[in-house]
Order: structure tokens, then C-alpha cells, then sequence
């Protein structure tokens, strides 16, 4: 490749991503989204906002689908062009705009992936239509964009660093297993395991969707064994749920921080291992 503009290669690679998604029959991940959307809606059902509980449990179930298809999208990816990387870095090429050209690129397959997952949620769910900044709809959409979209970069770091596809599968479980376990659903996370939560997607993304449910509203979402007992319970307020625009942006904010973090250690990867070509 001969020496080009960083700008004019990533243009470059945008249009190659595009024709590989194509000829290489990459839409496929698009139906598989489409199918996990199913899966998890369909089981959460119309019932998830009736006590917090219900609740809790829909958000987890929804967070772990967007943190999975996203990171599937990339996860083999740039482990796979090891070699051309090695060829097209001595010609010129800009580890930069590499990994930017498939950043840009996926934020196309992920905003389809986002529309296919909360379209699918609005079939099986009735969503409260209150929101914090303008509707609980489109705060609900930007979340689940902007988890899948950071899941997707965090497989392109895991990708880059990765020797090879198999090594890259590999590791997915462990990241997929340590995104769910420090989202602070199942476990009451103290000490260190909070602090490694803080650099999670699936934390902050709970922390979003809680926020614009009001999920520390103990009338508008009652503990389940108040409401099968009839007895009020006491329901701990967690500052991340708090039904305020100061939350829900630095929810967001988080997610779109631990991403650019993501990009940097992608191209810094690339480069070391390049370093010598």
C-alpha cells in the first residue's frame, strides 16, 4: 500500500470492510442478533416491569445479549489478518486508520443490531414511556447502541491482541463470564471486584437502563416478595439507578470512555507487534 493520508486509508478500509460483509457473507451476524433478540425478549416477556425484581433480572438479560452479539461481531477479526496487517504495515499503512476503518465500519452493524434489539424488545415488552432526558424509548435505544457498539470495539482490542482465531475464542468466555459476574446483579460486588466492575459495560449499562427505569422507586417498582406477601418491604436505594440526568450521562459517558480505552490498547497492540516490520 503506498503512503496515503490516514484519513484516505481509513476511507480505504471502510470500503473494504463493507465488501468483505458482503462477499464473505458477514450479514449473517446481523440474523444471529436478530435471533438472540428473540430468544431473550420473548422469555423476559410482558411482565418485567411489574416489581423490581422482574425488572432487574430483564436488564441483566438484555445487557448479556448486547455485550454478546457485540463481541462476537469482531471477536476473530483482526486476529485472522495477522499476516496482511504484517504485509500492508511495510507498505505504509497506518495502524491507526485500520482500526478506525473497523470502529466506523462496525458503528453501522451495531446501530442495525441496536434498532433489531429494541425493536424486538417493544414486541414482547411494554415499556414505560417516562424518561430522564427525552423518552424512556430512546434512552433505552442509545444504551443498548452504545453497549454493543463497546462490546464490539472491546473484541477488536481482544482481536488485536490475540495470535490467532483460536486464541481469541478462547479468551471470549472468560470476558464474556467476567462482564456478567461484575455487573453487580448476581453478586454484591465490595473491595476489588468493584473496583474491576467500574471497567465493565455490563455495570454501566445496568447502571443506564436502572436510572431511566427509576429502579430505587419502591412504589413504582416494589420488591417481589412485597407484592406476593402485600406487606411493604424495605428496598436498598443503589446510587447507580438513580432517576437522574447526572446518572444516566455518566453511564453513558463510562461506556463510551472504557471504549476509546479499548481502541487505544488495539492500535498500541498492533503496533508492538508490528514494531520490527
Amino acid at each position: 500500500m503506498a503512503k496515503t493520508s490516514r484519513a484516505k486509508q481509513t476511507q480505504v478500509y471502510i470500503k473494504k470492510n463493507f465488501r468483505l460483509f458482503m462477499n464473505q457473507r458477514d450479514w449473517k451476524f446481523i440474523l444471529i442478533a436478530a435471533v438472540i433478540s428473540f430468544l431473550v425478549c420473548a422469555i423476559v416477556g410482558d411482565k418485567m416491569f411489574e416489581t423490581y425484581d422482574d425488572t432487574q433480572s430483564g436488564f441483566f438479560a438484555i445487557i448479556s445479549a448486547g455485550i454478546w452479539i457485540g463481541v462476537f461481531n469482531s471477536i476473530q477479526r483482526i486476529c485472522k489478518e495477522h499476516n496482511t496487517i504484517t504485509s500492508e504495515y511495510r507498505s505504509g499503512l497506518h495502524i491507526s486508520s485500520y482500526i478506525l476503518s473497523h470502529v466506523l465500519f462496525d458503528f453501522f452493524v451495531c446501530l442495525i443490531q441496536a434498532v433489531i434489539l429494541m425493536a424486538v424488545c417493544c414486541v414482547f415488552i411494554d415499556f414505560p414511556t417516562e424518561g430522564i432526558l427525552f423518552g424512556a424509548i430512546p434512552e433505552y435505544f442509545i444504551t443498548l447502541f452504545l453497549v454493543i457498539w463497546g462490546s464490539d470495539i472491546m473484541g477488536i482490542m481482544i482481536s488485536s491482541v490475540a495470535s490467532n482465531p483460536n486464541v481469541a475464542m478462547t479468551a471470549m468466555p472468560f470476558v464474556l463470564i467476567l462482564q456478567l459476574v461484575m455487573c453487580g446483579v448476581l453478586f454484591v460486588l465490595e473491595g476489588w471486584s468493584e473496583v474491576i466492575a467500574n471497567i465493565t459495560f455490563s455495570k454501566w449499562g445496568m447502571s443506564a437502563l436502572g436510572s431511566i427505569a427509576d429502579l430505587n422507586d419502591p412504589d413504582r417498582l416494589p420488591l417481589k416478595a412485597a407484592k406476593t406477601s402485600g406487606y411493604p418491604l424495605p428496598k436498598p436505594g443503589n446510587e447507580i439507578y438513580e432517576f437522574d440526568s447526572e446518572t444516566l450521562l455518566k453511564a453513558w459517558g463510562i461506556i463510551a470512555l472504557i471504549s476509546i480505552v479499548c481502541v487505544i490498547i488495539s492500535i498500541l497492540s498492533l503496533k508492538i507487534r508490528n514494531r520490527g516490520a
